[in-house]
């Protein structure tokens, strides 16, 4: 046992000394009423309260851990029954006791109250009820606490899990978007275009961007568009004319915030899985946030066996569930297919008051 341990039950002993003289002051009292013989009264009260004190004791520490609060129910009235009984004869021995030694067989000098077994019983338990009744209120404050301590952990254990999810997911982004540029690059590479150092550069924005910023819970809006862009101009060189790309951004305040690599992967999808139509493949990307809400736009065409494949894919699966985790039922995405065109309809509401991703 550790000295506080010891310390927190040594403090108590005179809560309970305390407590225990004024229950005696209480019987002197109670038994006393109307009655002149005051050694009688002293004698009676005394032993009276060893004997509350172990009932009291019995029942709180015993009877209530042991059955009632295990819900044996049958147990604990049996025994709260024999409790009673074995009060009730050192009770009749008492009364015995101070009619032989304390008024020597005169029965006159014996207080009304003092031959009254009920009434010796009724203020017995009396204490006891009380006590147990704080008890009971002590033992449901500390499951309370228990549960509340519980529920805690098990939130905090949930919100590890949702934060370890998302950074899994985060990682799966970054070869997916990697291995789809340097592609691009390797293609230009064989070719032996000048295009490629531009291209080089570019992608090296991109990298310290994914290697420096999606670890964090938000970044601004700006910077996801301003990689956005970048993106579409590492594309632009790979497509040539083979691209019509028109992109409508309205102006973005530099307190709106978003989770980092969210709007990306849908304009990633719509290059990869995007089809030439008649030699040209179409893109038409709006932005716009208004009122903190996000409504991300982007359309491209597409093959007519290849849409099951794109909604398939690990980049919208991924972002679907990056969604959920951070923005919860706080968004809408619609993503359709019609004739030959690919569609994505993201709304995002209270952009700056969701929860850190």
């Amino acid at each position: 046992m550790n000295i506080v341990t010891r310390f927190n039950k040594m403090r108590f002993i005179p809560t309970h000394m305390l407590f225990w003289g004024c229950v005696w002051l209480f019987f002197v009292y109670f038994f006393g009423f109307n009655s002149g013989n005051k050694n009688y009264i002293y004698w009676y009260s005394s032993v009276l309260l060893p004997v509350t004190m172990v009932a009291t004791y019995f029942v709180i520490y015993f009877l209530i851990p042991k059955y009632l609060l295990r819900k044996k129910y049958f147990l604990f009235v049996v025994y709260g029954i024999y409790s009673v009984i074995g009060v009730s004869n050192i009770i009749v021995w008492a009364m015995l006791g101070g009619f032989v030694f304390m008024t020597k067989y005169n029965y006159e000098r014996v207080p009304l109250l003092g031959t009254s077994l009920p009434m010796a019983l009724i203020g017995v338990y009396m204490i006891v009820i009380f006590v147990s009744s704080i008890k009971l209120l002590k033992y449901n404050y500390q499951a309370l606490d228990r549960n509340k301590s519980l529920e805690n952990k098990i939130l905090e254990t949930q919100l590890s899990s949702k934060e370890q999810e998302l950074r899994f997911l985060k990682k799966q982004i970054h070869p997916h978007f990697l291995f789809n540029t340097l592609n691009t690059i390797y293609g230009f590479a064989l070719r032996k275009s000048d295009d490629t150092p531009e291209v080089i550069l570019k992608l090296s924005n991109l990298l310290d961007y994914i290697l420096y910023q999606v670890d964090k819970p938000n970044v601004s809006l700006a910077d996801e568009v301003l990689h956005i862009k970048e993106y579409i101009e590492l594309e632009k060189i790979r497509f040539q004319d083979t691209l019509n790309i028109t992109s409508n951004v309205s102006d973005i305040s530099s307190e709106s915030k978003v989770a980092p690599m969210l709007l990306i992967p849908f304009v990633e999808n719509a290059f990869k899985h995007g089809a030439l139509i008649d030699g040209v493949l179409n893109i038409q990307l709006d932005l716009k946030v208004v009122d903190d809400c996000l409504e991300f736009n982007i359309q491209n065409t597409v093959l007519e066996d290849n849409t099951t494949k794109i909604d398939r894919g690990l980049g919208l699966k991924n972002i679907r569930q990056r969604l959920d985790l951070v923005y919860a039922n706080n968004y809408e995405l619609n993503i359709q297919h019609q004739k030959k065109v690919f569609s994505v309809h993201l709304v995002i509401r209270d952009l700056n008051k969701k929860k850190d991703a």
